[in-house]
């Protein structure tokens, strides 16, 4: 019988060394700019309690989460009369990073010193249809502040973003928007108590067009005059300034309801600041209010970002916003922050797309030992040991073998430079190297390191 092929769940992938060479470049490249800006790293585990991660994602979200049951018997004493899920399931896959990071603030209150700036690099899951630039199982590359209310934070996230993007070679748009601008449609649509259900449609709009917005906003029970104002909002164009005066005339009064928005004024002056610092911060990215940014995560309560490459087409790379209620459902309240998250999972696939990965990636190893037999070995053991020593990738072939071969296997791994020594540089106390780029070929005295290590560069 034919042995089935091993395979791996949809929406997850094995990675070999030539993407973990460039998914380290990208993470590497994040990292450091995120320690720059005085963010220190840290990890959470990557199940959470339940109780953690329900009702802080919305109702789609909390769809989208793993669950893991109890154990192997976990049905051994079901009481099937009552709900299933909470009897056999007390955990669950994070679903991102943000939340976690509140969990561990709260818990560590006492070991940590405000405001708090931390980074996380790890993988998250979620129940999602796998697709094109849509994994179950990806990485998600977070920086956050909690502790401070001041906006420097939010331009200090389009900073780095903008510097990240740069380093990495890729040009981007960043969308920002305000949640409290977004309470302010639904309180000058006449629909207060619908803000959810409005910025979960709005934050469909790139992907399902106007129609369907309103469609579904009709279905969550909001007025034709209602949509007709939100309708107005999302049509606004030109510069951020003649947006927000437009947005201004509304929320004081302007729109078909005639009614007054305080927080959808507050939202607005937070944005003026924000645009305020990045116009004098000399941002290279593009950087825009785009009103029907919505982000559908319902922890966020000021600014929101959206980063989405412009010579690629994907979905977004980048996002966050200020969350200020985070933490005290866990029972820390008056603890505002933001934060924002690098896919790099998406962001691989643009720059892979665009062919923006160094091709020195690819090249790990600088100088390969070739292997003519035991005593061979043994002569360029030490030699190897000097020049790791001294930072250079080495590799000594694991055994005998014939030239041809120990020269194709250089080639394969793309290894520049190739030493063969025999009984004559082992009598000469050399050692010889060629480079497999140019041809050219030099020998050296087995202790002479700086001008071997001359010869590497």
């Amino acid at each position: 019988m034919a042995v089935q092929k091993p395979s791996i769940p949809k929406g997850t992938r094995d990675f070999g060394q030539k993407e973990m060479a460039r998914r380290n470049y990208i993470f590497d490249t994040i990292r450091s700019v995120f320690r720059t800006y005085g963010y220190q790293q840290i990890e959470t585990p990557a199940m959470e309690n339940l109780s953690t991660l329900l009702g802080k994602y919305g109702e789609e979200g909390d769809k989208l989460l793993f669950r893991i049951l109890n154990s192997g018997d976990a049905f051994a004493d079901v009481d099937f009369q009552k709900p299933l899920t909470s009897q056999v399931c007390e955990k669950g896959l994070r679903y991102d990073l943000t939340v976690p990071f509140a969990r561990y603030v709260v818990q560590h209150q006492n070991d940590i010193s405000f405001p708090f700036k931390r980074f996380q690099i790890q993988p998250v899951w979620r129940a999602d249809r796998p697709q094109k630039g849509r994994y179950r199982e990806f990485y998600q590359c977070d920086v956050d502040v909690i502790g401070s209310k001041s906006l420097l934070n939010e331009l200090e996230l389009v900073q780095m973003v903008d510097t990240v993007f740069g380093k990495l070679g890729v040009r981007v748009g960043i969308k920002i928007n305000n949640r409290k601008v977004l309470t302010g449609f639904a309180e000058i649509a006449g629909a207060p108590d619908k803000v959810v259900d409005i910025t979960v449609a709005i934050d469909k709009l790139d992907k399902i067009g106007l129609e369907k917005v309103e469609e579904e906003m009709r279905e969550k029970g909001i007025g034709e005059e209602g949509i007709a104002v939100i309708r107005q909002i999302l049509s606004l164009s030109g510069s951020v300034p003649e947006k927000v005066a437009s947005m201004r005339g509304l929320f004081q009064g302007g729109s078909a309801s005639g009614v007054t928005s305080d927080a959808g004024l507050k939202g607005l002056e937070e944005l003026e600041e924000l645009f305020g610092l990045i116009g004098a911060a000399g941002i290279k990215a593009d950087v825009d209010l785009d009103l029907s940014l919505a982000r559908g995560l319902n922890y966020y309560t000021g600014a929101i970002f959206e980063v989405k490459a412009l010579d690629w087409t994907i979905g977004s790379i980048c996002g966050g916003g200020r969350y200020d209620n985070l933490t005290g459902i866990f029972g820390l309240p008056d603890m505002s922050g933001v934060g924002i998250s690098f896919g790099a999972d998406r962001i691989y696939d643009v720059l892979d797309g665009l062919n923006l990965f160094p091709a020195a990636l690819e090249q790990v190893t600088t100088l390969l030992f070739a292997v003519m037999g035991a005593d061979e070995m043994r002569y360029v053991i030490p030699v190897a040991h000097a020049l790791r020593d001294a930072g250079v990738a080495v590799e000594i072939y694991p055994e005998p073998s014939k030239l041809r071969k120990q020269f194709e296997y250089a080639e394969k791994r793309g290894i520049p430079f190739i030493s063969i020594n025999g009984s004559n540089e082992m009598e000469a106390g050399s050692v010889n190297i060629k480079n497999l780029v140019t041809g050219s070929q030099q020998a050296f005295p087995a202790g002479d390191i700086a001008a071997i290590l001359d010869f590497l560069r």
